[in-house]
């Protein structure tokens, strides 16, 4: 046993670690390290992202266009007032928003019934099933610029595999559907159903997959309805995962601005423009910058009420 006047040796490897403490500089501390570390993608986010962020709210509340050589002049709320009132001169804003409206509703109330339906049909196991599953799926990874002008040339009125067939084999006359107000709405809604069905396809399998079996085999002993096991059993455990589909559906839908602008350039007129495409003509056509920006921002405000009622549902239906 060491005594108090004995000196205690100290092993090799921490003389060595206290050498190397003593070698590194005093400010190089663990903390400072990673900072070092983050501070690169920590200035990078805020170049990218941030920044441009606050600069464009900054320019919602001014009359400035980026082509131009007058600076930034500060308005107040005046191009925020312009569009909520139909003040612009250029653009029926309200007329965008209900071209919008409309077709989200549609196109995402069809992809998630068509979805949920074709889901309930293939959770079963049956031969080829994963095939078909794989086919089904294709639409949803395809470009939505490639589906525009895919749809595009289907509908054409002169040359479009769908007039040809409704002419030859229906002898039906031939409609130029992109150039009329209705039916170019319904080829968006058409082109748009096609290829995000899957979407919802794919949601349904994957929740309806992960119910448990025992539940359903209880309610068969107790000789349960189809209607009640899917009311009571197959409904309300899906019915969250269904939620975050629809939500990430509609503000993707809020949003569309591809197919528009590749199928049918927002016309006949205005009668397929949606919001978004009204936002890349101010910004890119007009150069008014000022207004595009206010009018992101209430794009912006819109999808986050939008998210905010899902989430509520979402919650309720958690806790349920």
């Amino acid at each position: 046993m060491a005594t108090l006047n004995q000196a205690v040796p100290v092993d090799e490897p921490r003389q060595e670690e206290m050498g190397r403490q003593e070698r590194r500089s005093p400010w190089l501390t663990d903390r400072r390290m990673a900072i070092l570390f983050i501070a690169p993608s920590i200035i990078l986010l805020l170049a990218i992202s941030i920044f441009p962020l606050i600069w464009s709210v900054y320019l919602s509340f001014t009359r400035y266009r980026v082509t131009g050589t007058h600076p930034p002049k500060w308005i107040g709320l005046d191009n925020y007032r312009n569009i909520l009132t139909q003040n612009d001169p250029i653009y029926d804003v309200w007329h965008q928003f209900q071209v919008t409206a409309a077709i989200v509703v549609t196109a995402v109330g069809l992809e998630f019934l068509l979805g949920f339906g074709l889901a309930l049909l293939l959770v079963r196991k049956f031969p080829g099933r994963g095939l078909l599953l794989t086919l089904m799926l294709t639409p949803m990874m395809l470009a939505p610029v490639i589906v525009g002008l895919f749809w595009k040339f289907m509908l054409d009125a002169s040359f479009g595999v769908v007039n040809y067939m409704q002419s030859a084999w229906f002898h039906f006359p031939r409609v130029d559907y992109v150039n009329q107000p209705t039916s170019a709405t319904v080829a968006i809604i058409m082109a748009d159903v096609w290829m995000w069905t899957p979407f919802m396809l794919l949601i349904s399998v994957a929740g309806l997959s992960a119910i448990p079996k025992y539940l359903t085999e209880a309610a068969l002993v107790d000789r349960a309805s189809a209607w009640f096991r899917f009311r009571h059993i197959t409904l309300p455990l899906v019915w969250p995962l269904l939620l975050i589909a629809l939500l990430f559906r509609t503000i993707d839908a809020i949003k569309l601005f591809d197919l528009p602008f590749t199928l049918t350039g927002g016309g006949p007129g205005d009668a397929t423009q949606t919001i978004s495409y009204t936002l890349y003509q101010k910004a890119f056509n007009d150069y008014d910058t000022g207004s595009a920006s206010a009018l992101a921002y209430i794009i912006l405000i819109m999808v986050i009420a939008l998210a905010n009622i899902y989430i509520r549902n979402l919650n309720k239906a958690a806790a349920a």
